[in-house]
């Protein structure tokens, strides 16, 4: 099942907060909506529209909020207790239509308003009237409709045209009259509505376009923004005289700037209000800038995002008997991510979020998942997040609202992303909330164009505007041949080996504090045996002369750099051994990083594999030119065959301009690189000589009496190279060399890329990981029967018996359907009804995005679920399997979708969110008003979890009247679940 999105959501659209429930909700262009609250509090649901979320908006004081659609369609969402926790349920839909014949305009919402007396939604629209809504129902009572001539009439002559009224800017309700609502027309034109006397008791005439309104607290004034980039704050009288402006403000003048589209004015008890504002920057030289000013006093910032703000709003204190708003921080969603600043602390610093991370701050390159993390690794890798984190505020996440009724993760899980920008994140993949913890960056051990000590936050004291850069995002690498490839971690010793786009293979330890060291440096050349080759892609990196510093965490102590510098396609780490394994697309090579010496390097190299010698760009730029070459001859061969026959030319001279275009036609595709003869298969099949896998084993190789440690290799031309290794034992391991000698070469006769290699031991069971059994978490290999080996290729399975390597048997793939084999795992499924038993399968991922459950040893298909959809190769290529059973996958370049093949590792949210205490009477006959409303909106059966639907109605309504007693909860629902 798929269980919870990590990440942050794709393409948002829209932001709504509801301060009574303290949730905030994001919608998305593809019509997703999602809801949080504290940490592990997550709703999602989907639009069937799959339109553009425009607009989010609470109902006050209720579990509901309604989402409007850039179809102009409107939803109304609720939280609903179900089974012991809360769920995100739509329960009506509604299209406001107009009159017969009258134009779309005169229904297109562009302003919404949900009345604190929770049964109206005021609807502005771009003709200018107000429709009135009611809640739940979505009807609309249009014997309350304010049209624009109903405001006219109470305007003055002068201003009596029927233009100032088109188009509803903003709609705000008077904080201290719910009677009065201040409607803005985007002329300027501004007026305060009576809803009890239907008449305009103020009008306010703005000379600017208006942007958007925002009340005062006390009611007293209101602040305008225009498109001009300017604000102004009215009064507004008790009498009925023409109100002036009190100060019209254009904080980034005097030069044109750009439009201020959202405004508020916070008190504080100090006096000195908080005045926040998106956009007004400078249009000539800060027009490109996606800006948020905070003013308070003589402090003046004005963020800088590195994406376009969506929306945003400020957490301030919402008791009605407060008597100042004193903000506590600000949250901003970005397109690319969500920042929230601490405006209590001095220097308003952001805060840390515990989820809705931005995993694509750099675009993640590759992925990898390490179970079961020791306490103390766990520790020391927090420990040296937490020195990083020191520039963040220490406030506690102010979006709190829920209860994570979620069981406690069974075990520690990092998920480590690879970035382009040479940096690997390490993510706590335990929860529902994919938290980071470290960030390793391997910059410092190269030479590139920005210097790492570049602080892109310096201001000077008096430039001006005062912007200030917030969030991660970065999407530009400095040098894209930085990018992770591989990563490997040994959760037992520390070791960590990353490999990046141009060869570069290091190795590093954790160290817990800061230290300055050399890098030492080693070659591999992976085509010394081999003449006549040239490499045409891109150089190798530049590294650092001399000691480098690090800072706390991972730090590099060898860099192992291949020649050709293409990129890495496979590695392994043996921790115990203290061996790396790199491959690339033209060898592998073996070093052994305690003596810090290059082992052996093996080329893998086909004659005919000219393309492993090209980069990408190469490739591409020669096999354009050449086929625009062809194209030009045949069409020149054309035209002059056709002027031939035209000027009267007898049939032997077609024959010999037709023979001699052919001999043209050969000759050119003798000339052509090798790639023109391939042009069947694809780019990548024609790598034979890629390195799609690398394995190290302690196994049985030359005979069946002795085993001893191995390194298995697979290609993308279906050959597996097996070395026997000789590693010295502990007390001579720094005097004597490892040696190696190649013992095997396998050819499979399909010639399919392979894809991975296992051995099991005497009781069919895989190898245990380095040092698993030194850390009494595995069983040891049983040593005494005879050892398999289990080749997995793209199209097939095949087990042969060791040391012989006799085929024992197999099962292909390419009978279902033409599938082929993209990721596999062994994964351990455990039983959710007792403890003891457990079983070792294959997780297997296809080309087409289904996942199989193979058994292992015998090879018999157990299951076959789909997963990914097939034309999402981005998604599969990105998947990434758990020793456990579950997974993830990228669904856009900013989420990874999290999956469970296991009944016993499930990680999905499971939450309930409570209706607070409300002082008003009709609070509980409303929500059961919802309530029925909802049940006549599903009908009989829609929904299988109602059936004792009017038998529970009784129990709801007292739910909400006793909701703070959760003794009386938990009673109540047992009682239900038993009835039902």
């Amino acid at each position: 099942s798929q269980t919870v999105e990590h990440g942050f959501p794709h393409q948002p659209s829209a932001l709504g907060y509801s301060p009574f429930l303290r949730l905030m909700a994001i919608g998305t262009r593809s019509g997703a909506i999602k809801l949080y609250g504290a940490p592990g509090v997550e709703f999602m649901g989907l639009h069937e529209e799959n339109n553009t979320v425009m607009q989010i908006h609470f109902i006050p004081d209720q579990c509901q909020l309604v989402t409007l659609l850039d179809d102009n369609s409107l939803h109304l969402w609720s939280l609903r207790q179900h089974g012991g926790a809360s769920e995100l349920r739509e329960e009506h839909r509604f299209t406001l239509k107009g009159p017969p014949g009258s134009p779309p305009s005169a229904t297109q919402i562009t302003a919404v308003l949900p009345h604190s007396s929770r049964d109206a939604l005021y609807l502005g629209t771009e003709s200018g009237s107000i429709f009135v809504v009611e809640v739940p129902s979505l009807q609309v009572l249009e014997d309350r409709t304010i049209t624009s001539e109903a405001v006219l009439q109470r305007i003055p002559e002068d201003n009596c045209n029927r233009r100032s009224c088109e188009l509803v800017e903003a709609l705000r309700e008077h904080p201290k009259n719910p009677d009065q609502i201040l409607i803005g027309y985007s002329r300027g034109l501004i007026v305060l509505w009576d809803l009890q006397n239907n008449k305009v008791t103020h009008h306010f005439l703005g000379s600017q376009q208006l942007e958007n309104l925002y009340w005062q607290r006390d009611g007293s004034k209101f602040i305008s923004c225009h498109y001009d980039g300017s604000y102004t704050q009215w009064p507004v009288s008790s009498d009925n005289r023409q109100p002036e402006p009190l100060e019209n403000t254009v904080p980034y003048g005097p030069f044109p700037c750009k439009a201020i589209s959202k405004i508020y004015w916070q008190t504080t008890k100090n006096g000195l209000p908080y005045i926040i504002f998106q956009g007004g920057m400078p249009r000539a030289s800060y027009g490109d800038r996606h800006s948020i000013s905070v003013i308070h006093g003589s402090q003046q910032t004005a963020f800088d995002f590195t994406s376009r703000v969506i929306d945003f709003f400020i957490i301030f204190s919402s008791e009605p008997a407060a008597e100042f708003d004193d903000p506590s921080a600000m949250v901003v969603l970005a397109e690319e991510e969500l920042v929230v600043i601490d405006l209590k602390t001095a220097g308003w610093p952001a805060v840390h979020p515990p989820y809705l991370a931005s995993l694509h701050c750099s675009a993640i390159t590759c992925s990898h998942h390490v179970s079961n993390i020791p306490l103390k690794l766990w520790e020391r890798i927090i420990s040296a997040g937490s020195k990083q984190n020191i520039h963040y505020s220490t406030m506690p996440w102010p979006i709190d609202g829920g209860t994570n009724i979620a069981p406690d993760p069974p075990q520690r899980d990092l998920l480590l992303t690879g970035h382009e920008d040479g940096t690997v994140r390490f993510w706590d993949a335990s929860g529902v909330c994919l938290h980071l913890l470290y960030k390793l960056s391997t910059v410092r051990v190269f030479l590139t164009d920005a210097d790492p000590n570049d602080n892109m936050n310096t201001l000077g004291e008096d430039e001006w505007p005062p912007l200030r850069k917030v969030g991660t995002f970065d999407p530009y690498s400095d040098d894209p041949r930085l990018g992770i490839q591989k990563i490997y971690l040994c959760k037992y010793s520390g070791y960590l080996a990353v490999a990046g786009t141009a060869g570069q293979v290091l190795v590093m330890e954790l160290n817990d504090e800061d230290a300055e060291h050399t890098v030492d440096h080693a070659e591999a050349d992976l085509l010394q045996d081999q003449e006549g080759y040239r490499w045409k892609g891109h150089e190798k990196l530049k590294t650092r002369d001399g000691p480098v510093r690090f800072e706390a965490g991972f730090q590099p102590f060898v860099l192992v750099q291949c020649q050709p510098p293409a990129v890495v396609t496979s590695l392994a780490l043996h921790s115990e051994w203290k061996l790396v394994a790199f491959g690339t697309s033209h060898g592998f090579g073996l070093f052994d990083h305690q003596q810090k010496r290059l082992v052996f390097v093996k080329c893998t190299l086909h004659p005919s594999d000219q393309l492993a010698l090209e980069g990408p760009l190469s490739r591409v730029k020669s096999l354009k030119k050449s086929l625009r070459q062809s194209f030009r001859r045949i069409r020149r061969s054309r035209v002059s065959s056709r002027k031939r026959r035209v000027g009267g030319g007898n049939a032997s001279e077609v024959q010999e301009a037709n023979a001699k275009f052919d001999q043209d036609a050969l000759q050119e595709m003798e000339l052509a690189p090798v790639q023109r003869k391939i042009e069947a298969r694809s780019a990548e099949d024609s790598f034979t000589g890629f390195v799609r896998t690398l394995y190290f084993a302690d196994t049985f190789l030359r005979d069946s009496s002795r085993h001893c440690p191995s390194l298995w290799a697979g290609t993308n031309g279906g050959t597996v190279y097996a070395f026997c290794l000789r590693v010295p034992p502990a007390e001579r391991r720094m005097d004597e060399p490892v040696r190696a000698e190649q013992a095997k070469e396998i050819q499979l006769m399909h010639r399919a890329p392979v894809v991975g290699i296992l051995v099991l031991d005497g009781r069919s069971t895989p190898l245990p990981e380095p040092l698993e059994v030194a850390h009494d978490l595995s069983k040891s290999p049983d040593m005494q029967g005879s050892h398999q080996l289990l080749v997995v290729s793209e199209e097939q399975f095949k087990v042969f018996t060791l040391p012989k390597v006799s085929s024992k048997l197999k099962l292909k793939l390419t009978a279902l359907e033409g599938c082929r084999v993209r990721k596999v795992t062994v994964a351990n499924f455990g039983s959710c009804k007792t403890d003891d038993y457990s079983e070792n399968d294959l997780a297997v991922l296809t080309n087409l995005g289904d996942i199989q459950i193979i058994s292992l040893p015998f090879l018999k298909l157990q299951i076959r679920y789909p997963c990914i959809r097939k034309e999402d190769v981005s998604g599969i290529a990105s998947c990434v399997f758990t020793k456990y059973g579950q997974g993830f996958y990228l669904i856009s370049p900013s989420e990874f979708e999290r999956f469970s093949l296991s009944t016993k590792w499930l990680v999905e949210p499971r939450c309930i969110v409570d209706m607070p205490e409300v002082t008003s009477n009709n609070h509980v006959h409303n929500n059961s008003g919802v309530e029925n409303a909802a049940r006549k909106s599903r009908g009989p059966g829609k929904n299988s979890g109602d059936h004792g639907e009017d038998e529970r109605k009784s129990g709801r309504l007292m739910e909400h009247a006793l909701l703070n007693d959760e003794k009386v909860l938990k009673e109540i629902q047992s009682t239900l679940e038993g009835g039902r």
